[in-house]
This record gives structure tokens, C-alpha cells and sequence, in this order.
């Protein structure tokens, strides 16, 4: 179940690097899998027209996108999440190397707060802590194949999916209300 609400996009990709991986290694030219000394955050103007640029803190403040105190919420949840999500998946044997989320602003009232507004398993890197295997969508984009079998693992070790549960090929089903129009 979830529970979703309306924000207002504040028009940035956030993403938190524990390793160097992707384009991280590719532009400052580090081995990938090598291991960052602190995790990093980055910041990607959302823009499918200019292919999500990377942004500076002085371009968000100065285009307006968010204010200091906003980019500062906005900081201190992206490690939060990591800090939680990394121990999560060190728990069953899985190294969170990075993640991609998103943040809005959630008006109650009069009162504004920022809030993660979209965060999902296909926008992270995963990979094995003792083989290194990739469990995640890079088995797509360097076409390495097996790429359902590597999100069943992960479910597998979440305890999201049974060992011997077969993957479920439909999505979400609608549960009805006896309530609700036939």
C-alpha cells in the first residue's frame, strides 16, 4: 500500500553516490566500484529537452528552483534515505552503489515542507557485496541480460517475493469496493 500525495515538483534529480559507478567513474575518470570517501550528492536540472544537466547549488538558488533552506532539507534527506536504504540492503548482502530520487514541496495549510516524492528500485545500482554482480537496470543498459532475475533476487532477499514464487507478469490489480460502480 502507499499512500500518495499532491506536491509541487521542485524540478531537480537528486542523486546519492556511495561508489563510483556510471557516469561518476566515466567523468572524473575512477575505476568503477571504487569506493567513495564520503557519499556524494549531485543535483540534475529536470529537463528532458536539455538531457538533465548537472547543476551546481548556485544554479538552483540562482534560477529559483529551490531556496537555500529547501536545498538544505533537501540535502539532509537524500543522506537520511541513504543512510536507511544503504543498511537496508548491507543487511541482505546487497551494496546500495547509488540512487536517484525526487523532491516536492507538500503544502498543508499555510505550512510548506519538503517531502521525497519519488523514489523507486529501477533508479538505483545494486550490486552482490561478494561477487560484485550488478543487480539492477545497468544489466539492461550494458546488455548483459538477465535483468528479471536479478530484481527477483533482490526481492528474494528483501523478503518481498518467495523463493520459489513465480514472477507475477501483470501489474498492480484494482481491488474494488462493493461500493464502487459497476
Amino acid at each position: 500500500e502507499q499512500l500518495i500525495r499532491e506536491v509541487e515538483i521542485i524540478p531537480l534529480e537528486v542523486v546519492v553516490r556511495n561508489v563510483a559507478a556510471g557516469s561518476l567513474a566515466t567523468r572524473i575518470g575512477v575505476d568503477e566500484g571504487t569506493p567513495l570517501p564520503r557519499s556524494i550528492v549531485e543535483f540534475y536540472y529536470k529537463s528532458d529537452k536539455l538531457g538533465d544537466p548537472m547543476v551546481s547549488e548556485e544554479h538552483i538558488t540562482a534560477f529559483g528552483w529551490a531556496n537555500p533552506q529547501e536545498l538544505d532539507d533537501i540535502m539532509s534527506l537524500a543522506l537520511r534515505i541513504n543512510d536507511f536504504l544503504s543498511g537496508l540492503f548491507l543487511g541482505v548482502g546487497i551494496r546500495l552503489v547509488d540512487f536517484k530520487c525526487e523532491f516536492g514541496r507538500l503544502w498543508e495549510n499555510e505550512t510548506m515542507r519538503i517531502v521525497l516524492a519519488e523514489i523507486s528500485p529501477d533508479c538505483s545500482r545494486l550490486w552482490d557485496i561478494e561477487t560484485q554482480n550488478k543487480l539492477d537496470k545497468d544489466r539492461f543498459r550494458r546488455d548483459m541480460g538477465g535483468l528479471v532475475e536479478a530484481y527477483q533476487e533482490v526481492a528474494r532477499r528483501l523478503g518481498i517475493m518467495n523463493e520459489n514464487e513465480p514472477p507475477r507478469p501483470t501489474g498492480p490489480v484494482l481491488v474494488a469496493s462493493s461500493d464502487a460502480p459497476k
